[in-house]
């Protein structure tokens, strides 16, 4: 087979990386582990337990893989336009395997370009178990049915800006881990810990048995205005969260504490829940003031 891209493609003089090894066909089952990231929901469900993925994760973009790299994880290969020059991360090994492709076989294999920069797989490790997060927390984020990876990078990206310790996942909640997750919050899905929790509203019990207040977030009219919220300074707190149009369900608020809204004017009821999160946790730090 003829190959894909150009020698000239791949750096002679000054080699990017000591392990680089091109690719020319998309095919290659060196590089199987990429294929298919264009269906991001088909790709989730590979990468879940039990499936044909189970173990292993995609990062993108060299500041993000970079913040995996430091995170902990452990780096099993990466993929590069063969067209690269700009050295890669320093925190990247000699030894990884760094494959470099042309832009027809990036395509085939990936479904895109790789604009930014690089794709990575790492091996996934054992997720803390909820008592562990628990127990190394203060102001703590529990989530309902976040299914949507975007949303999720966003409110973890706001949780690390705004004062939140750690976070816990509903069994619903989407895989903090996904590459869009993890590009979207700019590699804090790596580094802020995590653990799920069993099915709401029974899995609520463990953060209450904790000492934590559970707020939960609602636009229901009888809620408590997140301006009059009032906290002790020392108080363990959980901001519970929901999907984006359904939001919380009944159950999950009525395990809570404390219901809180957002006032919104107009005729909207509600805005987006990236955006509804960092006002929140901006808001657990306003309620903590003397």
């Amino acid at each position: 087979m003829a190959p894909d891209f150009e020698a000239e493609d791949i750096p002679t003089a000054t080699p990017i990386h000591p392990n680089l090894i091109p690719v020319d066909d998309p095919q290659d089952r060196r590089i199987e582990v990429y294929q298919g990231l264009r269906d991001h929901v088909l790709r989730q469900r590979r990468e879940e337990p039990g499936g044909d993925m189970d173990g292993v994760f995609m990062s993108e973009g060299d500041n993000v893989v970079e913040r995996c790299l430091k995170a902990g994880y452990k780096l099993s290969s990466i993929l590069i336009d063969g067209k690269r020059t700009k050295p890669l991360p320093a925190a990247v090994g000699p030894d990884v395997p760094v494959y470099a492709a042309g832009d027809s076989v990036l395509q085939r294999v990936t479904g895109y370009h790789l604009h930014r920069g690089m794709l990575a797989c790492f091996a996934r490790r054992p997720v803390p178990e909820p008592a562990e997060v628990l127990a190394n927390s203060t102001n703590l984020l529990v989530t309902e049915s976040i299914a949507n990876p975007t949303n999720l990078g966003v409110i973890i990206r706001n949780a690390v800006g705004l004062g939140i310790d750690s976070y816990l996942l509903d069994p619903t909640s989407c895989d903090p881990l996904y590459r869009r997750t993890g590009r979207v919050s700019m590699g804090e899905a790596y580094v802020m810990p995590y653990a799920r929790l069993p099915k709401f509203p029974e899995g609520l019990q463990q953060v209450i048995d904790a000492g934590f207040k559970l707020l939960a977030f609602t636009p229901a009219p009888d809620a408590v205005d997140v301006a009059d919220l009032r906290l002790d300074p020392h108080e363990k707190v959980a901001l519970m969260i929901g999907a984006e149009g359904p939001g919380l369900t009944q159950a999950a608020q009525d395990a809570a504490h404390v219901r809180v809204k957002i006032p919104m004017s107009g005729a909207v009821d509600s805005i987006n829940v990236g955006s509804a999160s960092a006002i929140a946790f901006y808001a657990l730090q306003q309620s903590r003031r003397p």
